[in-house]
């Protein structure tokens, strides 16, 4: 067999497609608040953890400072990005606000614990320059 077709850990497989999918994302509080220490970023990786694997999705890395929080998703292409988010930020954030509620309000949040704003991004696989040069590569028939 060819070895392009050898199978990588990486990729996963549905019935009619493979894929390597990553996304880096990152939210960040509301007014960039510091409020996270580390049993609250602990408790927010859990979290998002299991909000994930209900999405068919895996959490790879997951990492944060006082007011941001940076995930690497590893996601079927089925999956809408932005549903995925929305569910991680408010599920995050219900049971953050539960969790500790005292810390949350002695540093003067208000209702909301995420920013509305987040970023994502693509990433993984080869850089863009090497997809342009494959692409470019091919034999198109004339």
């Amino acid at each position: 067999m060819s070895p392009r077709w050898e199978q990588c850990p990486d990729i996963r497989t549905g019935r009619h497609v493979a894929f390597h999918l990553h996304a880096h994302v990152v939210f960040v509080t509301k007014y960039r608040r510091d409020v996270f220490n580390d049993a609250m970023l602990e408790c927010s990786e859990e979290i998002m953890r299991e909000v994930c694997a209900g999405f068919e999705t895996e959490l790879r890395k997951f990492n944060g400072e006082t007011d941001h929080v940076h995930l690497l998703v590893h996601y079927p292409p089925k999956i809408a990005l932005s549903k995925l988010i929305n569910s991680l930020k408010s599920v995050s954030s219900h049971y953050l606000r539960a969790e500790y509620t005292g810390r949350i309000n002695r540093i003067g949040m208000s209702s909301v614990f995420w920013s509305r704003s987040y970023f994502a991004g693509s990433c993984g696989g080869a850089p863009l320059t090497m997809i342009h040069q494959y692409i470019d590569g091919q034999k198109r028939p004339l």
